[in-house]
């Protein structure tokens, strides 16, 4: 029989679509390898690769069939997708075309003579899949102020809430129920913006939300500074801190000094990359304590997601700080969701594990934590718990999604 390899939805779907990847018309019992492969926009090649076995109707379907070797074990449906690791070292999946592009995925199948395959080798079986980080019917809208620049993603629809993300190549927007304005680094070291960052101005952000607010298609906003900006309806908080660190943080009449970095305790690990972990300092002293967030003030809801080994920073030591905080206030407008084994990097579901990476601020990769799979475990999860945070707050009426992930250890604190 003919070997067939197919994935739904075949052709074109979004990065946080799940893909049923199927075999057929294998020989029963049969190991064979698959492999997926893309090329990004700077001509790195990433790839993954895992064995399988085929059942007695010489079929194999990733849903239910356990890897058995390779980049993975066990059954994990989108692995494929979410261990591509590239060519070169400490390189990051990103995609920087997001309206013009998809990245295109090729799946291979190979016979068990090619348990890994060589660029020599002939597939029995490919199928290429288009994966989107827009949804149809998004547009983009180009934003400049006086201190701003970004852009809109405006979803189809008469009025609408926004969310905030910064302007990097891998927006998380694709089937969120918001307007995003991407702002991060737009307010410094992007097009003619000052190359560095002495000092956060919120009122950067104030006109950045201004501007937003103007557009007759935004109903309310969801931006990250939620302690001091007024509009603030609910506000994601991926792996972040509970202070100001590094930069002194403005707004109008108020000044918070930043806590110093301790670059003296920068650390190489073994395989080159710097851990800043120990960097961050401590915002437990009582030395420190006036650069600590008023996060009490927030009006609008917080959703803290944690990776709990995360390397980069202490995440769930400042949330856990946060949440006490807010306790202490009387206030319950927080809740903390911590992921056993997640690194600094969560990013929306079937994403690449990037365990460290090149940084444009360093001369060395640096390291961001994580265990793969509990990595993507918490990827799938977080993502459909923030749109579900996202579609309650800002859209009371909308839709509720579900992880679908059993087994998955998570801690929540309301």
């Amino acid at each position: 029989p003919t070997q067939q390899l197919s994935g739904e939805p075949g052709g074109s779907s979004l990065v946080d679509e799940p893909l049923k990847i199927q075999i057929s018309g294998l020989p029963p019992s049969q190991l064979v390898s698959l492999q997926a492969s893309l090329t990004d926009e700077k001509g790195v090649l990433f790839c993954s690769r895992a064995l399988y076995w085929s059942d007695e109707a010489g079929e194999v379907d990733l849903e239910w069939a356990a890897a058995t070797g390779g980049d993975y074990r066990g059954v994990q449906p989108m692995g494929l997708f979410q261990c591509l690791k590239p060519e070169k070292l400490f390189y990051r999946l990103l995609k920087r075309d997001v309206m013009q592009s998809p990245f295109r995925v090729r799946l291979d199948l190979f016979d068990s003579y090619y348990v890994f395959s060589s660029p020599s080798d002939q597939p029995a079986a490919s199928q290429t899949v288009e994966r989107w980080y827009v949804a149809p019917g998004v547009q983009q809208v180009q934003i400049r102020g006086s201190r701003v620049h970004g852009a809109l993603f405006l979803p189809p629809g008469e009025r609408i809430p926004i969310s905030s993300r910064g302007l990097c190549p891998w927006p998380r927007h694709s089937s969120l129920p918001v307007v995003v304005l991407l702002h991060w680094p737009s307010y410094f070291a992007y097009e003619d913006l000052p190359s560095c960052l002495d000092e956060v101005d919120l009122e950067c952000f104030e006109e950045a939300a201004n501007i937003v607010l103007g557009h007759p298609k935004v109903l309310s906003i969801a931006l990250a500074m939620a302690t001091f900006l007024s509009q603030i309806t609910a506000t994601v908080c991926i792996n972040g801190t509970s202070a100001i660190h590094g930069s002194a943080l403005r707004y109008r009449d108020l000044h918070i000094s930043p806590i110093p970095y301790k670059l003296e305790c920068v650390r190489l690990t073994p395989l080159g990359p710097l851990s800043f972990f120990s960097v961050i300092g401590d915002t437990r002293a009582e030395a420190n304590q006036g650069s600590i967030i008023p996060v009490e003030k927030t009006q609008g809801q917080i959703l803290f997601i944690v990776g709990e080994s995360d390397q980069n920073y202490n995440s769930k030591a400042y949330a856990e700080e946060v949440m006490e905080r807010m306790r202490r206030h009387g206030r319950k407008n927080c809740t903390l969701l911590s992921y056993p084994g997640a690194g600094h990097l969560i990013e929306p579901p079937g994403s690449p594990f990037c365990p460290c990476s090149w940084s444009p601020f360093f001369v060395l990769p640096l390291m961001w934590g994580g265990e793969a799979q509990p990595h993507a475990a918490a990827q799938e999860h977080s993502w459909r718990e923030i749109q579900n945070f996202l579609w309650h707050h800002l859209c009371p009426t909308g839709k509720k999604l579900h992880s679908g992930i059993k087994g998955l250890k998570i801690q929540v604190q309301p």
